[in-house]
């Protein structure tokens, strides 16, 4: 049970409405993290901006490479939420995310992923010439912060210990996690 309630839509203030409101316009659903969020709109747009990043990565990363990068710092993070969203995201594109086998990008993408969480002190060497050698400047400020917002999503629905939205349901990890 969500240590902090979801909001109540018809008890809620008009601003808390207004970016209700807004996240179904731009998205099209509100799942249960967003309506904790949306005790503080703020927070909220705080952690939206993951979608600005997305867009930024797009024209040089595929959806399944953004869903993989955002899969290994969820799963390496142990967040249920965001590991079973982006599961789903992949199941419902056609990938088995338990039998996909990642390409370099993706490779080195979820490496990273993985080393940020464990330690974001010590991401090898190694792994950083292997991101230089592929990406400017510039998309890896963006993969950084992405990063960054990723494991934030993390921290904050298993803190909050957010409700899984029943539709993630059948999406766990076939170990149950």
């Amino acid at each position: 049970m969500s240590r902090i309630s979801q909001i109540s839509y018809d008890d809620a203030s008009p601003e808390i409405r207004e970016e209700h409101d807004e996240e179904l316009r731009l998205r099209g659903r509100m799942t249960n993290m967003k309506r904790v969020l949306l005790h503080s709109p703020v927070a909220h747009r705080i952690y939206a901006e993951w979608f600005t990043l997305r867009d930024l990565l797009r024209p040089i990363l595929s959806d399944r490479t953004i869903w993989l990068f955002s899969l290994a710092i969820s799963d390496a993070s142990h967040a249920l939420i965001p590991t079973t969203f982006f599961r789903r995201a992949l199941i419902q594109s056609g990938i088995e995310p338990d039998k996909l086998e990642p390409d370099a990008d993706e490779r080195v993408l979820m490496e990273f992923g993985r080393a940020i969480v464990a330690n974001s002190n010590a991401v090898p060497d190694e792994i950083w010439r292997k991101l230089t050698a592929r990406y400017d400047e510039a998309t890896l400020v963006n993969l950084v912060a992405f990063a960054g917002i990723m494991v934030a999503t993390g921290i904050f629905t298993n803190v909050v210990e957010v409700d899984l939205d029943p539709e993630l349901d059948t999406y766990r990890k076939i170990d149950g996690s």
